[in-house]
């Protein structure tokens, strides 16, 4: 077999300045991909502080709670609300009264009043959106912003969860006889309140939120109502109620005339006597 000539290669020498480099890059390299793996590593996901938005604050109670998660000057939450984009029905005309829905709420570093808000308001849209709640509100004749209205009523009157359907059928029959609702909380809530002792002079007061004066729902929510006022607000419990009084606590009385209402109010005042102070809250045409 013949064997073709080949020439004697030879072998490439790196001087001490390639040696060098070629050093520096490997470590460089070696470096790199020991020091991504320890970088993954340790990028621990934060823990989510929580925020707790209880059913039937105002809106100035959840600005302040945020404020406060948040370490921000009073104010700054409140103020957020212009610039947040909030998704509110044209109804609102910008307050989000009613639409911070109560519930908890995930907070981290990157939390903002605005973040946190516009969860707050699509929560709040999700659950009047629910078939219940949505098909219910139709079947009265009621747009979601009033649903909403209606279960804030709902949410301040009723003493527990077990009378919020029958709080319902009041406000629904009286609606229907176009009734004055004559509901306390709307009172308070116009007085920018928390009582339970409502005077006749409070009664008189000129504001749209006064449902003794005025006929129909209030202009806006008056607190944030949870899912179980809202399911109360399209499904009432059956029943032909005008008028409750809460007697004492644990013990509501639902009435369909003025003088079986007035019998029990007459009780609730001598409870309240006895005890030196106002136990119960009365309801329509209570006082």
């Amino acid at each position: 077999m013949r064997h073709e000539y080949r020439p004697p290669q030879r072998r490439s020498r790196l001087t001490r300045r390639g040696r060098l480099a070629l050093f520096v890059g490997t470590l460089f390299a070696l470096g790199a991909a020991l020091l991504i793996p320890i970088l993954r590593g340790g990028d621990v996901p934060e823990t989510p502080r929580r925020l707790l938005i209880p059913e039937g604050w105002r809106a100035p109670q959840v600005y302040a709670a945020v404020d406060r998660e948040l370490k921000l000057p009073p104010g700054s939450t409140k103020a957020a609300v212009a610039t947040a984009g909030l998704a509110l029905p044209a109804e609102a005309k910008g307050n989000p009264e009613g639409y911070l829905f109560p519930a908890t709420y995930p907070v981290t570093s990157k939390s903002t009043p605005a973040t946190l808000l516009t969860h707050m308001v699509r929560t709040a849209n999700r659950k009047l959106a629910t078939q219940a709640v949505a098909d219910g509100g139709k079947a009265h004749g009621m747009t979601p912003y009033q649903t909403a209205t209606l279960a804030s009523i709902i949410e301040a009157e009723a003493e527990g969860r077990a009378d919020m359907g029958k709080v319902a059928r009041v406000v629904h029959n009286r609606l229907a006889k176009s009734m004055p609702l004559q509901m306390d909380s709307t009172i308070n809530y116009a007085l920018n309140r928390s009582t339970v002792d409502t005077k006749l002079s409070d009664t008189r007061i000129d504001s749209p939120f006064n449902t003794y004066a005025r006929q129909g729902l209030p202009p806006t929510p008056i607190d944030s109502p949870g899912l179980e006022a809202l399911a109360a607000a399209v499904a009432p419990t059956p029943g032909d109620w005008l008028f409750f009084v809460t007697v004492k606590p644990g013990d509501t009385r639902f009435s369909a005339t003025y003088e079986e209402h007035s019998k029990h109010v007459a009780e609730f005042n001598r409870i309240r006597a006895g005890a030196g102070s106002r136990t119960g809250q009365a309801g329509p045409a209570g006082k």
